[in-house]
């Protein structure tokens, strides 16, 4: 009976030790996103008010909190692969995959019920608002205007 009291013990242990790192990935993701709002406030206040070196070191600062912001959600999605793991693709009649890029006509069957991304906050992907929906097409998760069919963001391989 002490034996699985303390496996127990040391189940409950392990399990809160691994829920930390990944909360702290999601501080660390949400404070990437503050940095860049507030580096795009620096910007705009730089435009109006400052000289052009203040406005190349605010573009160098932004460009700077862009590539952390980055690296940080290469971070998170390398130790949460299986999040991005769905289950197979399977497209509509006659689909043929090709690569899309902002721009692009997706017919109305690709943006049906069956391929919307319901969990966007599951992915990180930005809130999608209005006619917008994001979509898996193939790998990708693809940001779609539904009124139009228009392609307004892509990001190719994006799932597993």
């Amino acid at each position: 009976m002490r034996n699985l009291i303390l496996s127990g013990m040391i189940a409950l242990t392990a399990a809160a030790g691994i829920a930390v790192p990944a909360t702290a990935q999601n501080r660390e993701l949400q404070r990437g996103r503050q940095d860049i709002r507030e580096e795009q406030r620096d910007l705009r206040d730089a435009q109006r008010y400052g000289n052009r070196r203040d406005v190349r070191e605010a573009r160098a600062d932004l460009k700077d909190a862009r590539r952390e912001y980055r690296e940080d959600w290469r971070d998170y999605r390398r130790d949460h692969r299986d999040v991005f793991r769905g289950p197979a693709y399977v497209g509509p009649r006659g689909y043929r995959y090709r690569p899309l890029a902002i721009g692009n006509r997706l017919e109305p069957v690709y943006y049906g019920s069956r391929y919307v991304i319901v969990d966007t906050n599951r992915y990180r992907l930005p809130r999608a608002t209005g006619v917008m929906r994001w979509v898996r097409y193939g790998n990708d998760a693809v940001l779609v205007n539904t009124r139009t069919g228009r392609v307004q963001s892509a990001y190719n391989g994006f799932f597993l």
